[in-house]
């Protein structure tokens, strides 16, 4: 998370502190035990055969790579070393860069325009992916950089939504805007956007509801809420990031494209990887979307969510760091 001016020092730097770095291979630890351990068990040495491609394919696709992301990187394998002596090694490695090489245009911080004064980010996402911690956290992040940032409790429907921002509210000194229990979150949302305009906000993060069992009714609120705020800023949202939890494995691609259809989704963060062995569905959405993944979440503690390293993050996956 950064503004303008650094789009990735300081932020980048962070992610690089040893505790994430250790906390990023535990979080990833089930994924790569199954795929890196998986790749171990078929190789000690072996001429790299159509049995054995197949096998390596399975593999991927069982950590919620995606079939489509599965067969490019076995074929990319094959095109190189096919029928040639290889070693799990070499695999993984060969993987690894594979996979950074998708990863790469996508590890993208969220950048907060200076300028926009509050610079507006929708956070939208299922009920249960770790949408308002996801707020929480953020909101701590940018009060590390010095930023003024106000908090919206748009999902007006969940009372323990409100009450969860109001203690992240608390905790990293921003206020909460917050209205009576089912009010309307579209208006919510404009109040919220005036008073942080009348204070001078950086950031605004306006929380949203997540019940997609009623598609129809979630959409229409979600697009009466950008309808709104685009009475005051017609710019508004300038970020619209979806929360996803890698649990959910495949899952997520389903998620990204219903969001798609109701709003303008411009960046993605994943939760939950240390409590999965799933974390291969980053790199299929990555492949399959192209958006900007913001940051990944390896636990509870607000500072586990970090900017996303797809070279860090590709070699934990092959269980190589």
């Amino acid at each position: 998370m950064s503004d303008e001016s650094d789009p990735t020092g300081a932020a980048q730097e962070e992610a690089r502190k040893p505790g994430w770095l250790a906390r990023l291979k535990q979080g990833l630890a089930r994924t790569s035990a199954k795929l890196g351990g998986g790749i171990i068990g078929l190789f000690t040495k072996r001429k790299l055969d159509d049995a054995t491609l197949e096998e390596l394919e399975d593999l991927l696709i069982q950590a919620d790579l995606g079939v489509k992301t599965a067969a490019k990187l076995t074929a990319n394998l094959a095109r190189e070393r096919f029928d040639k002596e290889v070693t799990s090694e070499e695999v993984r490695q060969a993987f690894a860069d594979d996979i950074a090489e998708i990863l790469t245009p996508v590890a993208l911080p969220l950048v907060i325009d200076p300028a926009l004064k509050p610079h507006v980010v929708l956070v939208v996402g299922v009920n249960g992916t770790g949408k308002t911690t996801t707020i929480g956290k953020l909101a701590k992040q940018f009060r590390d950089q010095n930023k003024k940032v106000m908090l919206a409790a748009g999902d007006t429907f969940r009372a323990a939504a409100v009450e969860q921002l109001k203690i992240w509210g608390e905790r990293t000194g921003c206020p909460v805007i917050s209205g009576p229990e089912n009010c309307e979150s579209a208006s919510l949302a404009y109040d919220a956007l005036k008073q942080a305009k009348a204070d001078g906000a950086d950031v605004l993060l306006i929380d949203t509801a997540g019940r997609l069992h009623n598609k129809a009714a979630l959409m229409d609120e979600l697009k009466k809420v950008i309808r709104v705020i685009g009475k005051m800023d017609p710019a508004a949202p300038h970020s619209t990031i979806l929360v996803l939890d890698a649990t959910t494995g495949q899952n997520a691609h389903a998620q990204v494209e219903t969001f798609r259809s109701m709003v303008n989704v411009s960046g993605l963060v994943m939760t939950k990887l240390d409590g999965t062995a799933r974390g291969g569905v980053v790199v299929a959405l990555a492949d399959a979307f192209g958006l900007p993944v913001h940051a990944v979440g390896v636990g509870e503690g607000a500072d586990d969510l970090r900017p996303f390293e797809a070279r860090t993050f590709a070699r934990n996956l092959m269980g190589l760091e």
